[in-house]
């Protein structure tokens, strides 16, 4: 009877302090009660939503901020990147509570510190943004459960999505910047097998971490050829400065067993949409 007792006590721990998950209801588009404001938001994983804000105006969009709400092992984390704001640097707040309610802090920041999600229907939420005290505002949001695209006499492509083009990045043109890695033999010419092996076991595995993120669009390895080119990285990112610290993840890298060449790469916005289907269509992990 006392070993039951200690396991019922055990699950009931688990129950207690397991990580609530992302709010996955957010996804889709959310308009504010009495304002063109809106909140549209995509689910790239089960760990994984990005999003943006925007106003409406004479059928204009303009982009407020990028949204991203992201779960990894210890902590969920959701980051808005303000246009135009601290240097185009994202602001991070922690999830603190997560049912129907999900709350969201950073005591650090000046305004603000505490960001709320709360779900009251499959079509309504509320919004509070605070300083955790008495400064702040709310709303409520209803979601939109027909999105059109607004009309505007200078696209000329009929197909235009103007709330994809946003949230992709697309210029006028559909395309964007990325960074483009060569990826070549390093400068470690370690004969330890052992650690080569875990080098890149971590290599793999990292891979597919950047490739859930978002980060990483196009991996993969070239033929044996004279210039020792292993494979290439596409980075959905913009500077050198974001793909090194990304790189530096990769232990392969980190290690010398691996270098890079990098180069700034143009091309279309939608790459990072075929990441969905291609989870769909393998049947053996490298």
């Amino acid at each position: 009877m006392k070993y039951k007792l200690t396991i019922i006590v055990f699950f009931l721990s688990v129950m207690t302090y397991a990580q609530p998950g992302i709010p996955l209801f957010l996804e889709g588009t959310w308009k504010m009660e009495n304002k063109d404001l809106y909140e549209h938001w995509d689910k790239l994983t089960n760990q994984s939503l990005k999003g943006f804000s925007y106003s409406l105006s004479n059928g204009q969009i303009g982009v407020i901020e990028y949204l991203d709400i992201t779960q990894n092992e210890n902590e969920i984390i959701y980051t808005a990147t303000v246009i135009n704001q601290n240097q185009g640097r994202g602001i991070g707040f922690k999830l603190i509570r997560g049912d129907s309610i999900f709350v969201f802090e950073n005591p650090a920041h000046d305004f603000p510190k505490k960001i709320v999600y709360q779900k009251l229907n499959a079509v309504e939420m509320f919004v509070e943004v605070s300083d955790g005290d008495k400064k702040g505002f709310s709303y409520k949001m209803k979601k939109q459960l027909k999105e059109t695209a607004e009309k505007d006499s200078t696209i000329l492509n009929p197909n235009y999505d103007a709330l994809l083009a946003q949230k992709l990045g697309a210029d006028d043109y559909g395309m964007k910047r990325y960074i483009l890695v060569m990826l070549k033999t390093g400068p470690n010419q370690t004969t330890d097998q052992s650690f080569i092996n875990e080098c890149f076991r971590g290599h793999l595995t990292n891979i597919n971490r950047l490739a859930d993120d978002g980060h990483l669009v196009v991996a993969g390895p070239l033929q044996k050829n004279d210039k020792s080119y292993r494979g290439i990285f596409i980075l959905n990112v913009s500077t050198f400065d974001e793909a090194e610290d990304l790189l530096q993840t990769d232990p392969a890298i980190a290690e010398g067993l691996l270098d890079v060449k990098l180069f700034t790469w143009y091309g279309s916005a939608a790459l990072p949409v075929y990441l969905e289907s291609s989870d769909k269509i393998w049947k053996e992990k490298p």
